[in-house]
This record gives C-alpha cells, structure tokens and sequence, in this order.
C-alpha cells in the first residue's frame, strides 16, 4: 500500500480534490484538525487551537485515522494531511513540539508511513473563511511557507500542484503516481 499526502495553506483546494479522488475511486483519509476544530466549537469553544491539548488531540486523531485506514485496504490511499502538517502548525503557532507529536514525527519517519512525494496544494491566490479557516490571506501565505519548509526539513520532496481547474489538478496528481 502507498500513502500519498495532499498538503498545503488552507484554502487552497485540498478538500475538494480529496473528494474528487474519492469519487474516481481512490481510497482517502480525512484531514484531522478541522474535524478537531468543529468539534470543539459545536462545544462551545471558538478557537480552540488556542488550547494548549490541541496539537495533541489533532496528532492523535490522525494517528487514530492513519492506523484504521492501514487496516481497511491494501490499495494506494491519499491523505488529507498528515502529522507534519501538525508539527508546521506547531511552528506557525509559536508553540514547541509536544512529546506526542514528536513521537509521532519519529514513528512516521522510523515506519516509513507515507511515500517522500508529497503534493503540495499551492494557494489559489485567495481565501475563504469559515468557522474552522479563520485566517485571513496574508497569514495563509506565512503558513503556507512554514508547511513548505517543515517538509522539506522532514526529507520530502514536494510535487507543486499549482491553482487550476479541479480537473486539472487531480490529473497532475493521479498521473504522478503512476
């Protein structure tokens, strides 16, 4: 089984074409931290990444999904985000890596979990916020630069899927993993 990671700023598009490749066939595991973050409001709690157990709660869920979708097929899957999504946010948000989440960095890299290709949905030159995407796009930008490098500092190499079409740039990824 390969796993591919789609990662990028928010609002670039990852879901979208996460759920297009679900619908042309491809097995896809949901990003954690939104599903953190929604969790949490539908609580009562509006920005909940200000918590300081939020980076573990999010490392655990996608540990937790990363884990169940291995038992689930043996075929190619894509996943929408992954632990050092987790340890960019960690930077971007000024906060050190908790023992968790290094561990989990440790465990990923030792395992050999996901494939080095790494697409990297580049910013469509705007955001759109929501309840979870409260982040204007200037800011998208710097964390768009903190993902980028936090790869890279990993040992991943990046395959830039640049703003087009949604038919145009799950062509680039599906042909890629050819």
């Amino acid at each position: 089984m390969r796993r591919f990671i789609l990662t990028g700023a928010p609002g670039a598009g990852k879901t979208a074409i996460i759920r297009q490749l679900e619908i042309d066939g491809f097995s896809v595991v949901e990003e954690a931290a939104t599903d953190v973050i929604a969790a949490a409001q539908a609580q009562g709690t509006a920005r909940p990444w200000t918590d300081p157990s939020f980076l573990d709660t999010v490392a655990k869920l996608q540990k937790d999904r990363q884990i169940r979708a291995s038992h689930q097929t043996d075929e190619d899957q894509f996943h929408d985000r992954c632990i050092v999504c987790t340890a960019a946010l960690a930077t971007y948000l000024g906060r050190p890596y908790t023992p968790f989440l290094a561990s989990e960095l440790d465990r990923v890299k030792k395992e050999a979990i996901y494939q080095p290709k790494v697409f990297f949905i580049r910013n469509l030159g705007f955001i759109t916020p929501t309840e979870a995407r409260q982040i204007s796009f200037e800011e998208a930008l710097r964390f768009e630069k903190i993902h980028e490098q936090t790869y890279r500092n990993f040992g991943f190499e990046l395959v830039s899927v640049e703003p087009g079409s949604l038919a145009e740039r799950v062509r680039i990824i599906a042909a890629a993993i050819r």
